[in-house]
């Protein structure tokens, strides 16, 4: 990471040279005491242009102050992916083959599963191509199943859970990215009290009547009325992912679905699908394997499903902040194939550079999933405002953002029915090397104007312990008085 570091020194220099850090916290009175315990604050919130009436920045604390936002950066990607794509997009996946198929119904080749970077394909998409594939006559695959994911993957990890996740994962958000990935890059099982005390818990798949995965079962029934506690993680071995369950659950216990990131998402896919083909009576002669060439020439499309526009698939990327969807999502904005991480931040440093009064950016990832990532309040708040002015993509844009007292998290439902009723955001959250909590987007004055707000937060390896509460109560506080006084 020496370049990258080199680069982020270079870029702090020329944005300290042209724009000296404003160190007023006017109208940032609470947060700003967030700095008296040695956090590192960039904040600023400003009233956008009405009219006849210019914009103002009514607070502000050191908004030229570069500093991580975490998944704020989230969107950076989707102003950077409605600009390419405009709301309507969508990804296409294939299923194609330079095979012929005879009169009855054998697939004479392989079939190709071509990845066309859908970052919300999920299991219902497989079926509808088997379906489909089954519509066009297809009873059998005298080849191969050939899962190509020639457009990126398997994608080199820059942060160490991602690392860690490519030999075991006890969470889901370090899911590893591909252009032909499925399911969010996630193994789901499902896990319900055996039939009897002492006997094992049943555990199925939840995507396939039969398991897809390996199964490690250690987790015992007992009696009705007891705690019910067991841990789950995916290890990869010899033989391919394995989820390990451990642990105990109560006789009267209801089901549950645990989510971990797989070993290898093309693998997974094509584990998937395979079983997907199978129960639709669709055999395959010569098992499956990934690969990352493309199709050849001659292939032509047996089967296709187009996967959710673009604006559906903001909602879930901004209101969730789905790591796996935004990172393929940053991927397929790189228009070389096997993209990397690096050129996928440079493709939206790219974008960047073309907004008015921005300033320097850092994006190492789309998704935010590392302190490397780097901008300012004023610079947020450029592109919140440059988004606003284009009215054709601004609907899909701020749609995405959550309002606190309806959003789907129930963190940000903090401050007065005023302030939760007038404020739309993203937030962003990391805890290593260092606390972040970040919060940007949309206000709505007394008066009706729009108005725009980022408040960057960052602790230090001397700083306590932040979490939400301590940034959120504050800065609500804040956008109150400057609501109410607009």
């Amino acid at each position: 990471m020496i370049r990258t570091a080199a680069r982020l020194r270079c870029l702090l220099l020329v944005g300290a040279s042209l724009m000296p850090l404003l160190v007023s916290a006017a109208g940032f009175t609470e947060l700003e005491k967030m700095t008296e315990r040695g956090f590192q604050v960039s904040a600023e919130a400003r009233l956008l242009g009405d009219g006849d009436r210019p914009g103002e920045v009514v607070g502000a604390i050191e908004p030229q102050r570069q500093l991580s936002p975490a998944s704020v950066s989230k969107a950076y990607l989707a102003a950077a992916a409605l600009d390419r794509w405009g709301p309507q997009h969508r990804f296409t996946t294939r299923l194609v083959s330079s095979g012929e198929l005879d009169a009855d119904g054998v697939l004479r080749g392989d079939l190709i599963f071509e990845g066309g970077g859908d970052p919300a394909l999920v299991t219902e998409d497989l079926w509808r191509l088997a379906q489909r594939l089954y519509q066009a006559g297809v009873r059998e695959i005298e080849g191969g199943l050939v899962v190509s994911q020639w457009r990126f993957g398997p994608v080199e990890c820059i942060t160490t859970d991602r690392c860690d996740a490519r030999s075991r994962a006890a969470n889901s958000y370090s899911a590893l990215l591909s252009s032909a990935g499925v399911n969010y890059g996630n193994w789901c099982v499902n896990v319900a009290p055996g039939a009897a005390v002492g006997e094992p818990a049943r555990v199925t798949s939840c995507d396939s009547q039969a398991l897809i995965l390996g199964i490690d079962n250690q987790v015992e029934t007992r009696a009705t009325g007891t705690a019910t506690e067991f841990s789950a993680e995916r290890v990869t071995r010899e033989e391919g992912d394995v989820m390990l369950l451990r642990g105990h659950i109560a006789l009267n216990a209801a089901s549950r679905d645990v989510y971990r990131a797989s070993g290898d998402p093309a693998r997974q896919t094509a584990r998937t699908l395979a079983a997907v083909l199978d129960q639709a009576g669709i055999g395959i002669g010569a098992g499956y394997a990934t690969s990352v060439e493309p199709p050849p020439a001659s292939a032509r499309i047996l089967a296709e499903v187009e996967g959710e526009s673009l604006q559906e698939l903001l909602l879930h990327v901004m209101n969730y902040s789905n790591n796996f969807m935004a990172d393929v999502l940053a991927l397929n904005l790189v228009d070389a194939p096997r993209a990397t991480l690096l050129q996928a931040g440079e493709a939206i440093q790219d974008y960047v550079a073309g907004l008015p009064d921005h300033g320097p950016v850092i994006m190492l990832s789309g998704s935010g999933l590392t302190t490397e990532n780097r901008t300012s309040a004023s610079g947020a708040n450029a592109l919140l405002e440059s988004m606003f002015h284009r009215a054709s993509l601004f609907p899909g844009f701020v749609a995405s953002f959550q309002s606190p007292s309806n959003g789907v998290s129930r963190f940000i439902r903090r401050g007065s029915p005023l302030v939760q009723e007038r404020i739309m955001l993203k937030t962003g959250t990391l805890n290593q090397p260092y606390a972040v909590r970040a919060a940007s987007g949309y206000f709505r004055a007394r008066s009706g104007r729009w108005g725009v707000f980022t408040a960057l937060v960052n602790g230090t390896a001397s700083t306590p312990w932040l979490n939400w509460a301590q940034v959120l109560d504050p800065l609500t506080q804040d956008l109150e008085r400057m609501i109410e006084a607009h």
